[in-house]
Protein backbone atom coordinates (compact mmCIF):
# COMPACT_ATOMS: atom_id res chain seq x y z
CA UNK A 1 0.00 0.00 0.00
CA UNK A 2 1.23 3.42 -0.81
CA UNK A 3 -0.06 6.65 1.91
CA UNK A 4 0.19 9.87 0.42
CA UNK A 5 -0.75 13.22 2.13
CA UNK A 6 -2.43 15.65 -0.53
CA UNK A 7 -3.57 18.92 -0.42
CA UNK A 8 -6.99 20.58 -1.85
CA UNK A 9 -8.40 24.32 -1.20
CA UNK A 10 -5.60 24.54 1.84
CA UNK A 11 -6.45 21.56 3.61
CA UNK A 12 -5.08 18.42 3.91
CA UNK A 13 -6.14 14.87 3.40
CA UNK A 14 -4.90 11.45 3.94
CA UNK A 15 -5.07 9.12 0.15
CA UNK A 16 -3.64 5.96 -1.06
CA UNK A 17 -2.44 5.97 -4.22
CA UNK A 18 -3.50 3.30 -6.80
CA UNK A 19 -3.10 2.76 -10.20
CA UNK A 20 -2.03 5.84 -10.74
CA UNK A 21 -4.51 7.73 -8.84
CA UNK A 22 -5.13 9.22 -5.42
CA UNK A 23 -8.33 8.22 -3.52
CA UNK A 24 -9.11 9.51 0.03
CA UNK A 25 -9.51 7.03 2.43
CA UNK A 26 -11.82 8.62 4.89
CA UNK A 27 -14.26 9.09 2.23
CA UNK A 28 -13.71 5.45 1.74
CA UNK A 29 -14.14 4.87 5.70
CA UNK A 30 -15.59 7.29 7.72
CA UNK A 31 -13.45 5.66 10.72
CA UNK A 32 -10.04 6.53 9.08
CA UNK A 33 -8.90 10.08 9.86
CA UNK A 34 -8.33 12.73 6.75
CA UNK A 35 -4.81 13.22 8.36
CA UNK A 36 -1.74 11.15 8.46
CA UNK A 37 -0.70 12.17 12.16
CA UNK A 38 -3.93 10.58 13.00
CA UNK A 39 -3.94 7.46 11.30
CA UNK A 40 -0.66 7.00 12.41
CA UNK A 41 -1.85 6.89 15.95
CA UNK A 42 -4.44 4.98 15.47
CA UNK A 43 -1.48 2.16 15.03
CA UNK A 44 -2.44 -1.36 13.45
CA UNK A 45 -5.77 -1.27 13.57
CA UNK A 46 -6.79 1.64 11.19
CA UNK A 47 -3.47 0.35 9.10
CA UNK A 48 -5.71 -3.14 8.49
CA UNK A 49 -8.55 -0.70 7.28
CA UNK A 50 -6.27 1.02 5.07
CA UNK A 51 -5.38 -1.82 3.60
CA UNK A 52 -9.20 -3.46 3.06
CA UNK A 53 -10.18 -0.05 1.58
CA UNK A 54 -6.68 -0.59 -0.84
CA UNK A 55 -7.40 -3.94 -1.54
CA UNK A 56 -11.10 -3.15 -2.24
CA UNK A 57 -10.23 0.15 -5.13
CA UNK A 58 -7.54 -2.48 -6.58
CA UNK A 59 -9.90 -5.53 -7.02
CA UNK A 60 -12.46 -2.95 -8.36
CA UNK A 61 -15.01 -3.83 -5.69
CA UNK A 62 -15.28 -0.14 -4.91
CA UNK A 63 -15.04 2.65 -7.56
CA UNK A 64 -14.21 5.79 -5.12
CA UNK A 65 -14.11 9.41 -6.69
CA UNK A 66 -10.46 9.84 -7.88
CA UNK A 67 -8.82 13.45 -6.90
CA UNK A 68 -8.44 15.13 -9.66
CA UNK A 69 -6.98 18.28 -8.49
CA UNK A 70 -4.25 18.82 -5.55
CA UNK A 71 -0.78 19.18 -4.32
CA UNK A 72 1.10 16.41 -3.41
CA UNK A 73 2.86 16.95 0.42
CA UNK A 74 5.40 15.38 1.97
CA UNK A 75 4.10 11.66 3.43
CA UNK A 76 3.97 13.05 6.76
CA UNK A 77 3.79 16.45 6.38
CA UNK A 78 4.01 16.96 10.33
CA UNK A 79 6.60 14.14 11.67
CA UNK A 80 6.69 13.88 15.62
CA UNK A 81 10.60 14.22 15.37
CA UNK A 82 12.82 13.35 12.63
CA UNK A 83 16.65 11.73 12.61
CA UNK A 84 19.10 11.06 10.22
CA UNK A 85 21.46 8.16 10.99
CA UNK A 86 24.86 7.06 9.29
CA UNK A 87 24.19 3.58 7.94
CA UNK A 88 26.29 3.33 4.48
CA UNK A 89 29.84 2.18 5.59
CA UNK A 90 31.04 3.16 1.83
CA UNK A 91 29.85 7.27 1.87
CA UNK A 92 32.01 7.43 5.15
CA UNK A 93 35.12 5.62 4.01
CA UNK A 94 34.98 7.51 1.02
CA UNK A 95 34.47 11.00 3.06
CA UNK A 96 37.04 10.07 4.87
CA UNK A 97 39.24 8.71 2.15
CA UNK A 98 38.82 12.19 0.33
CA UNK A 99 40.13 14.32 3.96
CA UNK A 100 43.43 11.54 3.83
CA UNK A 101 42.36 10.28 7.34
CA UNK A 102 41.74 7.23 8.49
CA UNK A 103 38.49 5.09 9.01
CA UNK A 104 37.12 5.53 12.09
CA UNK A 105 36.83 2.26 13.58
CA UNK A 106 33.96 3.21 15.78
CA UNK A 107 31.54 2.84 12.96
CA UNK A 108 31.58 -0.74 13.04
CA UNK A 109 30.75 -1.00 16.69
CA UNK A 110 27.59 0.97 16.81
CA UNK A 111 25.01 2.60 14.74
CA UNK A 112 24.66 6.77 15.09
CA UNK A 113 22.15 9.07 14.47
CA UNK A 114 21.60 12.81 15.01
CA UNK A 115 18.12 14.96 15.30
CA UNK A 116 17.16 17.19 12.33
CA UNK A 117 14.17 20.18 12.06
CA UNK A 118 10.99 18.40 11.92
CA UNK A 119 9.52 21.42 11.13
CA UNK A 120 11.37 21.93 8.10
CA UNK A 121 10.21 18.87 6.71
CA UNK A 122 8.92 19.07 2.27
CA UNK A 123 7.54 17.20 -0.14
CA UNK A 124 7.68 17.23 -4.16
CA UNK A 125 8.12 20.62 -5.20
CA UNK A 126 10.20 23.87 -4.78
CA UNK A 127 12.41 24.02 -2.12
CA UNK A 128 13.35 27.43 -1.39
CA UNK A 129 17.36 28.43 0.08
CA UNK A 130 18.70 31.20 1.84
CA UNK A 131 22.21 33.02 0.43
CA UNK A 132 24.11 30.99 2.66
CA UNK A 133 22.78 27.67 1.69
CA UNK A 134 24.07 28.31 -1.68
CA UNK A 135 27.48 28.08 -0.56
CA UNK A 136 28.20 24.48 -1.22
CA UNK A 137 24.61 23.51 -1.33
CA UNK A 138 23.74 19.79 -1.48
CA UNK A 139 21.76 16.47 -1.62
CA UNK A 140 21.64 13.49 0.23
CA UNK A 141 20.41 10.63 -1.25
CA UNK A 142 18.62 8.37 1.13
CA UNK A 143 15.88 5.93 2.45
CA UNK A 144 13.64 6.58 5.67
CA UNK A 145 10.93 4.81 7.54
CA UNK A 146 8.45 6.02 9.61
CA UNK A 147 7.43 4.67 12.96
CA UNK A 148 3.94 3.30 13.40
CA UNK A 149 3.96 2.28 17.51
CA UNK A 150 5.32 3.92 20.63
CA UNK A 151 7.70 1.99 22.09
CA UNK A 152 11.14 2.00 24.72
CA UNK A 153 13.73 0.08 25.05
CA UNK A 154 13.22 -2.03 22.00
CA UNK A 155 15.47 -5.00 20.46
CA UNK A 156 17.18 -4.97 17.14
CA UNK A 157 15.05 -8.19 16.65
CA UNK A 158 11.35 -6.92 17.19
CA UNK A 159 12.52 -3.12 15.75
CA UNK A 160 10.96 -4.09 12.05
CA UNK A 161 7.59 -4.34 13.44
CA UNK A 162 7.70 -0.59 14.49
CA UNK A 163 8.10 0.12 11.33
CA UNK A 164 5.01 1.79 8.77
CA UNK A 165 6.54 2.93 5.92
CA UNK A 166 9.24 3.31 4.08
CA UNK A 167 10.16 6.85 1.96
CA UNK A 168 12.73 8.25 -0.65
CA UNK A 169 14.44 10.64 1.52
CA UNK A 170 16.88 13.79 0.40
CA UNK A 171 18.88 15.98 3.27
CA UNK A 172 19.50 18.69 2.17
CA UNK A 173 22.67 20.49 3.17
CA UNK A 174 24.53 23.57 3.24
CA UNK A 175 28.29 22.64 3.63
CA UNK A 176 29.85 25.92 4.34
CA UNK A 177 27.37 26.44 7.36
CA UNK A 178 27.91 22.17 8.13
CA UNK A 179 32.11 22.84 7.96
CA UNK A 180 31.76 26.06 9.78
CA UNK A 181 29.74 24.32 13.21
CA UNK A 182 31.21 21.15 13.31
CA UNK A 183 34.84 22.69 14.43
CA UNK A 184 32.59 23.22 17.64
CA UNK A 185 31.84 19.75 17.68
CA UNK A 186 28.20 20.04 18.20
CA UNK A 187 26.11 19.65 14.99
CA UNK A 188 25.17 19.59 12.13
CA UNK A 189 22.38 22.17 12.78
CA UNK A 190 22.15 25.08 10.58
CA UNK A 191 23.45 23.21 7.50
CA UNK A 192 21.11 20.94 7.84
CA UNK A 193 17.94 22.77 9.29
CA UNK A 194 16.15 24.58 6.43
CA UNK A 195 14.95 21.23 4.17
CA UNK A 196 14.62 17.32 4.60
CA UNK A 197 12.75 16.38 2.04
CA UNK A 198 10.36 12.81 1.83
CA UNK A 199 8.23 11.27 -0.71
CA UNK A 200 6.61 11.19 -2.85
CA UNK A 201 4.17 8.25 -0.74
CA UNK A 202 4.88 6.19 2.46
CA UNK A 203 5.49 2.38 1.12
CA UNK A 204 3.97 -0.43 3.65
CA UNK A 205 6.67 -3.15 4.31
CA UNK A 206 4.29 -5.69 2.52
CA UNK A 207 5.75 -4.19 -1.06
CA UNK A 208 8.74 -4.50 -0.12
CA UNK A 209 8.67 -8.66 0.81
CA UNK A 210 9.85 -9.42 -3.27
CA UNK A 211 13.35 -7.19 -2.69
CA UNK A 212 14.12 -8.91 0.74
CA UNK A 213 17.50 -10.14 0.70
CA UNK A 214 19.96 -11.71 3.47
CA UNK A 215 21.15 -9.60 6.48
CA UNK A 216 24.93 -8.86 6.51
CA UNK A 217 26.44 -11.65 9.22
CA UNK A 218 26.80 -9.98 12.45
CA UNK A 219 23.81 -7.89 12.25
CA UNK A 220 19.78 -8.00 12.73
CA UNK A 221 16.63 -6.94 11.12
CA UNK A 222 15.24 -6.51 7.57
CA UNK A 223 17.44 -5.78 4.13
CA UNK A 224 16.43 -5.40 1.11
CA UNK A 225 17.81 -4.47 -2.47
CA UNK A 226 16.35 -1.64 -3.70
CA UNK A 227 18.44 0.28 -6.46
CA UNK A 228 18.83 4.02 -5.48
CA UNK A 229 19.82 6.88 -7.95
CA UNK A 230 19.42 10.79 -8.27
CA UNK A 231 19.82 13.00 -11.49
CA UNK A 232 20.18 16.64 -11.37
CA UNK A 233 18.89 18.47 -14.48
CA UNK A 234 18.53 14.92 -15.90
CA UNK A 235 22.21 13.44 -15.45
CA UNK A 236 22.77 11.23 -13.11
CA UNK A 237 25.56 11.61 -10.68
CA UNK A 238 24.76 8.66 -8.02
CA UNK A 239 23.92 5.56 -7.90
CA UNK A 240 23.48 2.78 -4.72
CA UNK A 241 21.50 0.39 -3.63
CA UNK A 242 19.47 -0.08 -0.21
CA UNK A 243 21.53 -3.45 0.00
CA UNK A 244 24.85 -1.60 1.13
CA UNK A 245 23.01 -0.74 4.28
CA UNK A 246 25.97 -1.58 6.90
CA UNK A 247 23.45 -1.41 10.12
CA UNK A 248 19.91 -2.04 9.37
CA UNK A 249 17.12 0.12 10.42
CA UNK A 250 16.00 -2.42 13.12
CA UNK A 251 19.66 -1.92 14.66
CA UNK A 252 19.08 2.45 14.66
CA UNK A 253 15.87 1.90 16.32
CA UNK A 254 17.31 -0.19 18.93
CA UNK A 255 19.85 2.65 19.27
CA UNK A 256 17.20 5.29 19.32
CA UNK A 257 14.66 3.62 21.42
CA UNK A 258 17.28 3.20 24.61
CA UNK A 259 15.64 5.02 27.24
CA UNK A 260 13.35 7.50 24.88
CA UNK A 261 10.54 6.92 23.31
CA UNK A 262 9.32 6.23 19.65
CA UNK A 263 6.44 7.41 18.19
CA UNK A 264 3.99 7.23 15.71
CA UNK A 265 4.90 9.74 12.95
CA UNK A 266 8.68 9.48 13.73
CA UNK A 267 10.94 10.12 10.92
CA UNK A 268 14.08 8.20 10.96
CA UNK A 269 16.57 8.16 8.06
CA UNK A 270 19.29 5.92 6.86
CA UNK A 271 22.12 8.05 5.92
CA UNK A 272 23.38 8.92 2.55
CA UNK A 273 24.31 6.07 0.30
CA UNK A 274 27.80 5.38 -1.19
CA UNK A 275 28.27 8.30 -3.89
CA UNK A 276 24.68 9.94 -2.78
CA UNK A 277 25.96 13.59 -2.01
CA UNK A 278 28.31 16.10 -3.81
CA UNK A 279 30.48 16.27 -0.67
CA UNK A 280 31.20 13.03 -1.40
CA UNK A 281 31.54 12.89 -5.34
CA UNK A 282 33.77 16.02 -5.80
CA UNK A 283 36.36 14.85 -3.05
CA UNK A 284 36.53 11.47 -5.03
CA UNK A 285 36.75 13.65 -8.26
CA UNK A 286 39.67 16.20 -6.81
CA UNK A 287 41.64 13.21 -5.15
CA UNK A 288 41.69 11.56 -8.30
CA UNK A 289 42.14 14.59 -10.58
CA UNK A 290 43.63 17.93 -9.31
CA UNK A 291 41.97 20.13 -12.01
CA UNK A 292 38.40 18.57 -11.58
CA UNK A 293 35.89 20.84 -10.82
CA UNK A 294 33.51 20.57 -8.31
CA UNK A 295 29.85 20.96 -8.37
CA UNK A 296 27.23 21.67 -5.82
CA UNK A 297 23.39 22.47 -6.54
CA UNK A 298 21.89 25.81 -7.87
CA UNK A 299 19.26 28.14 -7.76
CA UNK A 300 16.57 26.53 -10.66
CA UNK A 301 18.46 23.24 -10.68
CA UNK A 302 16.16 19.99 -10.58
CA UNK A 303 16.93 17.26 -8.63
CA UNK A 304 15.55 13.90 -8.87
CA UNK A 305 15.79 10.71 -6.60
CA UNK A 306 14.21 7.26 -7.45
CA UNK A 307 13.91 3.98 -5.43
CA UNK A 308 12.89 0.70 -6.02
CA UNK A 309 9.60 0.29 -5.14
CA UNK A 310 9.65 4.08 -3.36
CA UNK A 311 8.82 6.07 -6.08
CA UNK A 312 10.14 9.04 -7.55
CA UNK A 313 10.89 12.47 -6.13
CA UNK A 314 11.25 15.49 -7.66
CA UNK A 315 12.56 19.09 -6.16
CA UNK A 316 13.38 22.59 -7.84
CA UNK A 317 16.05 24.26 -6.26
CA UNK A 318 14.73 28.15 -5.82
CA UNK A 319 16.97 31.38 -4.53
CA UNK A 320 14.78 33.44 -2.09
CA UNK A 321 14.95 36.96 -3.19
CA UNK A 322 16.89 38.00 -0.09
CA UNK A 323 20.86 39.36 0.49
CA UNK A 324 20.55 38.39 4.32
CA UNK A 325 23.52 36.53 5.31
CA UNK A 326 24.59 34.64 9.03
CA UNK A 327 28.14 34.13 7.31
CA UNK A 328 28.50 37.81 7.15
CA UNK A 329 27.39 38.09 10.97
CA UNK A 330 30.91 36.40 11.97
CA UNK A 331 32.74 38.33 14.52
Amino acid sequence: MKLVSYKTEDREHLGVFVNGHIYNLNSCDKQLPDQMNGFLEGGEVLMERAEKIDAQIRSGAIEPKQEAFFELLAPVPHPASCRDGYAFRQHVAAARRNRRVEMIPEFDKYPIFYFTNHNAIQGPGEIECMPDHFQKLDFELEVAVVIGKKGRNITAAEADSYIAGYMIMNDMSARTLQAEEMLLNLGPAKGKDFSTVIGPWLVTPDELEQYKISTKPGHTGNSYDLKMTCTVNGVQVSRGSMADMDWTFAEIIERCAYGADVLPGDVIGSGTVGTGCFLELNGTGLLNDPDFKPQWLQDGDVVEMEITGLGHLSNTIKAVDTDFSILALKK
